[in-house]
């Protein structure tokens, strides 16, 4: 099956790489035109090296190589003037709305009591104001078109249940699936449906680092790729050490399709049945 978003445009946060724009590729090979934004930048509270302004050229490249087009542009989901500028500005080139990933996101780790004010702030401010922030600057759009739409939020298996070592990040992630049921009810009759994808371990570099080598295999010295792999998938149902971008992206894109039309208000586990564990 080919073309299951044909002319239709969407907005992805945290595009750069990973996850992000995974999605863009995916859902750029079923036709849709992709709005995309990213940071670009550092974040002083994570252990590993953010998305670069060659990972969003390189994303741009993959899109157009697909005969697809893409308004890329630099965007932080702290900044709702950015965000709205960059949405405005890929509506105006592409013409309409339809499809929301509002995918950025970060990870750090460290027990409750002694993760910084900082950390704390920073882990909301990106995995759950900048998620609000997201629908908040798109939905006028998706309104405006009359045609309904699709919002699709990165949530977590972390939303869904708890890990030792991430209060503030399992805090933020159970927050996006409060925030995605309420959105569903305020935005059902508009024919706009918003649910989310709950992820376990993805192989992108937010989980490929020292810090969460160091956080699955506390008992090793110095952890490599192998022994977290190992420990990985000791969390997950199916013989797996993690899942990848691709089988998320197929999640948002069955989401984000006319396949799901009435569905609505769902947290979508992309987890290996690690739930079941």
């Amino acid at each position: 099956m080919t073309g299951r978003v044909e002319g239709k445009v969407a907005f992805i946060t945290g595009a750069a790489r990973g996850q992000g724009r995974s999605h863009a590729v995916r859902l750029a090979q079923e036709g849709a035109d992709i709005i995309a934004v990213d940071h670009c930048g550092d974040i002083d509270t994570t252990n590993y090296p953010m998305a670069t302004e060659a990972d969003l050229a390189e994303t741009v490249r993959l899109v157009e190589a697909l005969d697809r087009r893409i308004v890329a542009s630099h965007a932080d989901v702290r900044d709702v003037g950015s965000l709205k500028t960059a949405v405005d500005a890929g509506v105006a080139e592409l013409g309409r709305l339809d499809i929301v990933s509002a995918n950025a996101g970060i990870l750090s780790n460290g027990q409750s009591h002694e993760l910084s004010e900082d950390t704390w702030g920073q882990m909301i401010d990106i995995n759950l104001s900048g998620v609000w922030r997201t629908a908040k600057v798109a939905i006028p759009h998706l309104i405006a078109g009359g045609r309904g739409g699709s919002i699709v939020l990165t949530s977590s298996v972390a939303g869904l249940r708890s890990y030792n070592g991430v209060s503030h990040y399992v805090s933020a992630k159970h927050g996006v699936v409060g925030l995605m049921k309420t959105l569903a009810q305020e935005l059902a009759q508009y024919s706009i449906r918003v649910n989310t994808v709950n992820p376990t371990q993805v192989d992108t570099a937010m989980i490929q680092n020292e810090s969460m080598y160091k956080l699955f295999s506390p008992d090793i010295a110095e952890p490599t790729r192998e022994d977290f792999g190992r420990a990985s998938g000791a969390t997950i149902l199916l013989p797996i050490e993690w899942a990848e971008s691709i089988d998320v992206s197929n999640a948002v894109l069955f989401l984000a399709s006319d396949e799901a039309r009435y569905i609505t208000g769902v947290a979508l586990p992309v987890d290996g049945g690690a739930l079941l564990l």
